[in-house]
């Protein structure tokens, strides 16, 4: 399909959906951040649902402010996967033992390392500038300083909520490894204590929603913003990567006779902000649940744990800013899905998938997502199809 457009205050609203498919509460908050002073477009996706300040699904471009709410507490979130050599053919029949190595490799839930991973012992991990990532901490709020130990340790964990790693397969039989995390305790931190300094400032006391709250250029509480946001979008990159690095090497030791070889990486976020031009105008462009499309870019746009995942390439629409939707999207709150659903149900819709099966991940089921073929169907103008992935291992926090 291609947009819809709803007039909004200062911008119109493009929705790669039906308007009337969007929950009342969503729909007030993309009618609120149309009327950010400082906003020059708004393009929603078709996984947009209701989020925390800002809605998820959403892509905002501001000339010269920048909405920490409207980026997340999970700064960087995103993606990463890769193909491998490996068929559906090598895979034993009983893949507990494969999940169980991976959950030993990689910490998962509130989990962390021992002692900090180092890069050069990972396999295949891009090393460039990992140290620089650390002496750049020195520069970052004081408010977290004290979280360094933590946030060293925590590099390379999965975390928990819609985080996973998965041992997928594509249409043609070939296994994929792909994950989805972001800038774990360090980044949530980070974007808590910008928020709050936001909502403080004088600009932002008469906004019809003050979880809007923005920063300003030239201004030293946005160059501080600015500082911090890019250095945990890193954090969040590095992080996967080392996953990436832990979770290949798992495979080569469990495949060790099938010499397994792995294709270049994919890796993308999708809680992020960038410095892009459009229309003549260098604007800082806000994804919130929405990564970027931009004409021959590769993403990863995920289901649930039961339903599968696309890879896609973008098609490069200026319209929705190069952006395409970050997954399917959830259709009902965590505390619905745990009222909706029970664990008998988690087991049904997970069939022939290796993974928790406990009432911990119930707020997780497929049946609290929206339809992934659906959500692709709509963007057929935003991205086109690489190849279609299901899981047989999905890893939960």
């Amino acid at each position: 399909m291609s947009y819809v457009e709803v007039p909004g205050a200062k911008v119109p609203i493009r929705m790669w959906t039906d308007p009337a498919t969007v929950e009342d509460v969503a729909m007030r908050q993309l009618q609120n951040t149309a009327t950010l002073p400082w906003i020059k477009g708004l393009a929603v996706m078709p996984d947009v649902h209701f989020g925390k300040g800002a809605t998820v699904g959403s892509v905002i471009a501001m000339k010269d402010a920048v909405c920490p709410a409207a980026v997340g507490v999970d700064i960087g979130c995103g993606m990463s996967a890769v193909k491998t050599s490996l068929t559906a053919n090598d895979l034993p029949g009983d893949l507990s033992r494969l999940r169980s190595k991976i959950e030993q490799a990689i910490p998962v839930g509130a989990g962390m390392h021992r002692d900090p991973v180092d890069p050069d012992r990972l396999y295949g991990f891009p090393a460039a500038g990992f140290d620089d990532l650390w002496k750049r901490f020195d520069y970052v709020a004081d408010a977290v300083k004290f979280r360094q130990e933590r946030a060293t340790k925590q590099i390379g964990t999965l975390g928990s909520g819609n985080h996973f790693i998965e041992f997928c397969l594509d249409e043609t039989g070939a296994v994929w490894l792909m994950l989805h995390s972001g800038s774990r305790n360090i980044g949530k931190e980070l974007a808590d204590h910008h928020i709050g300094v936001a909502r403080s400032l004088p600009h932002n006391q008469n906004l019809v929603d003050r979880d809007l709250a923005v920063f300003i250029a030239q201004t030293p509480q946005m160059d501080a913003y600015r500082s911090d946001l890019f250095w945990a979008q890193e954090y969040a990159k590095y992080n996967r990567a080392i996953m990436m690095s832990l979770f290949k090497e798992v495979v080569r030791r469990e495949f060790r006779k099938a010499k397994v070889s792995f294709e270049q990486e994919i890796s993308c976020h999708h809680n992020y902000v960038a410095e892009e031009r459009y229309d003549g105008m260098d604007l800082l462009v806000t994804r919130k649940g929405a990564i970027r499309a931009g004409s021959g870019d590769y993403g990863i746009i995920p289901g649930s744990m039961g339903t599968g995942s696309y890879i896609v390439r973008g098609l490069g629409n200026e319209k929705s800013f190069n952006s395409a939707s970050h997954g399917a999207g959830r259709k009902m709150s965590r505390n619905a899905a745990k009222k909706r659903f029970s664990t008998r149900d988690l087991e049904e819709q997970t069939r022939g998938v290796e993974c928790r099966k406990d009432s911990g991940v119930v707020d997780e089921i497929p049946g609290a997502y929206k339809s992934i073929d659906q959500v692709i169907d709509q963007q057929t103008d935003l991205v086109e199809v690489v190849a279609k992935l299901k899981q047989v291992i999905c890893v939960k926090g």
